[in-house]
C-alpha cells in the first residue's frame, strides 16, 4: 500500500513529530502541505493529512489545501497535535475531505506542547509532549491502518 502523508507543523513541530513516527510503520512518503505535488496523488492508496489545532480547527494552511485538492477518490487519515489532544478539532478538515470524495479510514490526536496565545504567559500546557508514549500510539494507529481495506 503506496502512502502519503502530508503535514503542516510550525513553532514545536508536534506534528511532524508524530507524522514521521506514523510514517516508519507505513514506509510512507513524507511531504509538508506547500511542497505537495498535486500531479503525483493518484499513485497513493492512502494519504494522510495532519496539523496542530488552531481555534479548534487543524491550522488554516492545511485546511486551505485540502480545499484546493482535486477529488481524490481516496482512502485519507486524519492526525493532530493540540494542548487537549482529541480528534474533535477534526470536523472541519473532514467536511472538506469528505466533499473531496475521499472515505475517512482512521484519525489521531495527541496533546503536545502547547505555548499558543495566553498559554506563553505561564509557559505553555503539555511540556515534553509528545512523548515517547503518544509517539508508540501514533504507530499503533499506524498499524491499524494497516490492516484496513478500501472503502469505495
Amino acid at each position: 500500500m503506496k502512502t502519503l502523508i502530508i503535514y503542516h507543523s510550525e513553532g514545536h513541530k508536534n506534528t511532524e513529530k508524530v507524522a514521521r513516527a506514523i510514517q516508519e510503520v507505513l514506509g510512507a512518503d513524507l511531504v509538508e502541505e506547500s511542497k505537495v505535488d498535486f500531479n503525483s496523488l493518484q499513485q497513493y492508496d492512502l494519504i494522510g493529512f495532519g496539523a496542530g489545532i488552531y481555534f479548534s480547527a487543524h491550522h488554516a494552511a492545511l485546511n486551505d489545501f485540502a480545499g484546493k485538492l482535486p477529488e481524490l477518490n481516496k482512502n485519507v487519515f486524519i492526525f493532530s497535535t493540540s494542548g487537549i489532544g482529541t480528534v474533535r478539532f477534526h470536523k472541519a478538515l473532514k467536511k472538506i475531505l469528505e466533499q473531496k470524495k475521499c472515505w475517512i479510514v482512521g484519525e489521531f490526536s495527541c496533546k503536545a506542547f502547547d505555548t499558543f496565545g495566553p498559554l506563553k504567559l505561564v509557559g505553555g500546557i503539555n511540556k515534553g509532549r509528545p512523548n515517547e508514549a503518544d509517539l508508540e500510539n501514533a504507530r499503533k494507529f499506524a498499524r491499524s491502518l494497516q490492516v484496513g481495506g478500501r472503502h469505495a
